[in-house]
């Protein structure tokens, strides 16, 4: 078997592994292809532009798949999607001119205690809330910079955010998916412009694992039990701030 396509069939196996983690939790696409790709020794920039540009059709596949399976609430979507893109856009040109090295542990941290709390969630009882249109436009702005700033963090923001607000979870998964496909083109659509171009071998793995996860994802996102859901939701956020937190850190 070639070198090229070994890489291809490894990508799409990872490609499978991180759609079905992220339909399913609404968190961890780009942080663990990262991890993955970087660990074979692939560059930095180019393992960054090639998950991104993945993300896009990965996204839109999945974010229809849960659709499909009712787990989009639309007006949730429509605010998350529009601001966040917004806030991607911003976040972009702030993260060119400013030290990341700064923000990511500020940022880790404080995502670390909302994982706590979601996991605190799961154990008591969280009143259905109806969240107000501009804290749920403000809510899509930070989601949105903060994932460009810190390399990943729309799913733990967002997700652990509605969570809390006693929303049922698999519409929460379901609505940031579907949403984080037009913050993925505003991303994408940056990091291609200041990034080396990708490796479009190992783009097409990604995406091609990621669409035979996507309708598997996203119905087992609207068969699971909410309290399983929250805990392993919960438990995805602590351990991707805790690795971000050390890898931070002098």
């Amino acid at each position: 078997m070639s070198s090229d396509l070994q890489l291809f069939w490894v990508c799409l196996g990872i490609g499978f592994g991180a759609q079905f983690v992220a339909g399913c939790l609404g968190m961890g696409y780009s942080v663990t292809i990262s991890s993955v790709l970087l660990s074979m020794g692939i560059s930095p920039s180019v393992a960054s532009a090639s998950v991104h540009t993945s993300e896009v059709v990965n996204r839109l596949l999945s974010g229809l798949a849960h659709y499909r399976y009712g787990n989009v609430e639309t007006r949730t979507f429509k605010l998350l999607a529009l601001y966040g893109m917004a806030g991607a856009f911003i976040g972009a040109f702030v993260v060119v001119h400013t030290p990341v090295s700064l923000m990511r542990p500020l940022v880790a941290a404080g995502l670390l205690v909302m994982g706590l709390r979601i996991l605190s969630s799961a154990f008591r009882q969280l009143p259905q809330a109806f969240i107000q249109r501009t804290r749920l436009g403000l809510l899509g702005f930070i989601g949105g910079f903060v994932d460009v700033i810190g390399g990943g963090g729309w799913g733990p923001v967002v997700t652990a955010t509605l969570i809390l607000q006693g929303k049922a979870t698999n519409l929460v998964v379901g609505s940031i998916n579907f949403a984080k496909f037009f913050v993925a083109v505003v991303e994408s659509a940056t990091l291609l412009l200041l990034l080396k171009s990708p490796n479009w071998l190992m783009i097409a793995g990604l995406i091609a694992g990621g669409a035979v996860a996507a309708p598997i994802a996203a119905y087992t996102c609207a068969y699971v039990p909410k309290r399983l859901l929250t805990i392993l939701v919960g438990s995805l956020v602590c351990l991707l701030s805790l690795r971000t937190l050390l890898r931070a850190l002098p």
